[in-house]
């Protein structure tokens, strides 16, 4: 009931058919490998049936068949054209990696000779090219991804890469001294009290105000609540309740969705966070006379009808960085600043809570520097066994205590 190439059908009783499809070759014998599927139903529906199975598997043969002579560029190419819950985001980074690897010597070799050593020779011309630890490590992921990839959709049959490990990462998640975050605070405030000083009739005047003020609310509110960038660009008036703030939504490549973890998390902000944003509120609303105030809390616009790119609430942080002669400190640092406060007091729990990390573990891996040390008394032993003094150490002075009370326990003997 149909060729063998397309597969073939029996009706093994009424109603139940075999559909037997070739779906490979043995590596061995060199003979084709059939495997057979079992269809209850009509006969129609069985022919429909053992078409689309042939069609799903001459495509796996051809596949597996251009896989010997697959290269990486290749490989990428259909790694990144393929279906993947990815953030826009996440997008943007991987095709910027990809057009990089596609562009590389390594993109011509062919993936079944795609070997560990061969990799870390590539990774040593990229340093020595001047790429960075972040575009290093950027480009070891999305390759061994996207290998990963084709063993699990059975394009090549082992992982040459799954046992390495990759190059280090970037370096440790270095907060914002508090020192220079009260600077910013204290400058925010300044170049409000400038711009009020400077309001004139002018329409540019007006404007200068309203960045100034929102400029010192994204400060004090980053520096607060440890928000990503994209979830300060994507919040609401409405988001605050009490001194509740409810973090719901992140901005992704400019596009509005869930947070990163894709988790609703909600956090209790500061008194004076609070009383700032709700004075902003009153005065951005009161100003823009009689027309429908927006929702969004950042924006150019006085009507806040708009939200504010992501990039631009960056920019806007850039600049007072720049006017207050900071160097190397961006938006996202003073996250860090939030979770070395709270990793440094030992609350690891709540830091996880507040930063939104899907579990402890990320926040003790990312901040695990900022933990407090525990080890004084350990550390004067041994600077007194070092030091060779006759002052009896805390180990010696426990194993007295010890002896003294073993002592006493035998000459009275055990009690009942």
């Amino acid at each position: 009931m149909g060729a063998w190439g397309k597969g073939t059908l029996r009706e093994k009783r009424p109603g139940v058919f075999e559909i037997r499809v070739a779906v490979g070759v043995d590596p061995v014998s060199g003979r084709t490998v059939q495997r057979s599927f079992w269809f209850h139903g009509a006969l129609e529906d069985a022919e429909e049936r053992r078409r689309e199975l042939a069609a799903q598997f001459a495509e796996y043969r051809s596949i597996r068949r251009a896989a010997p002579f697959l290269t990486v560029g290749e490989l990428l190419e259909r790694w990144v054209c393929a279906q993947h819950d990815w953030r826009p985001s996440t997008w943007v980074g991987v095709r910027s990696n990809v057009k990089a690897l596609s562009a590389d010597p390594i993109a011509t070799r062919r993936v079944a000779t795609l070997r560990p050593e061969v990799v870390r020779v590539t990774m040593a011309r990229w340093r020595e090219a001047g790429a960075g630890v972040s575009v290093v490590s950027g480009r070891f992921r999305v390759l061994r991804s996207a290998v990963g990839w084709a063993q699990a959709e059975s394009i090549i049959d082992r992982n040459p890469l799954r046992d390495m490990r990759g190059p280090p990462r970037p370096g440790t998640r270095m907060h914002v001294p508090e020192q220079d975050v009260l600077a910013l605070l204290r400058l925010s405030e300044v170049l409000v009290g400038k711009a009020e000083a400077g309001l004139d009739a002018l329409v540019s005047s007006l404007k200068a105000l309203h960045k100034a003020e929102q400029v010192r609310l994204l400060v004090r509110l980053a520096a607060d609540s440890g928000a990503r960038r994209g979830e300060l660009a994507a919040l609401k008036f409405s988001d605050l309740d009490g001194r509740v703030l409810t973090i719901e939504r992140g901005v992704s490549g400019e596009q509005i969705g869930p947070t990163k973890t894709k988790r609703i998390r909600r956090l209790t902000l500061g008194r004076t966070t609070v009383e700032l944003w709700r004075a902003s509120e009153e005065t951005w609303s009161r100003r823009a006379e009689g027309v429908p105030f927006g929702e969004w809390v950042f924006s150019r616009d006085i009507d806040h009808q708009r939200r504010l790119t992501a990039g631009a609430l960056g920019h806007w942080f850039a600049e007072l960085c720049t006017e207050a002669d900071l160097v190397g400190v961006s938006l996202h640092r003073l996250r860090h600043s939030v979770a070395t406060f709270l990793v440094g007091r030992g609350e690891i729990l709540r830091a996880q809570h507040r930063l939104g990390h899907r579990d402890p573990s990320t926040t003790l891996r990312n901040y695990a520097h900022a933990l407090p040390l525990e080890d004084g008394e350990v550390a004067d032993d041994i600077d007194v066994m070092l030091s060779g003094d006759l002052v009896p150490s805390t180990a010696s002075r426990h194993s007295e205590v010890a002896a003294g009370t073993a002592a006493s326990w035998f000459s009275s003997g055990p009690s009942g």
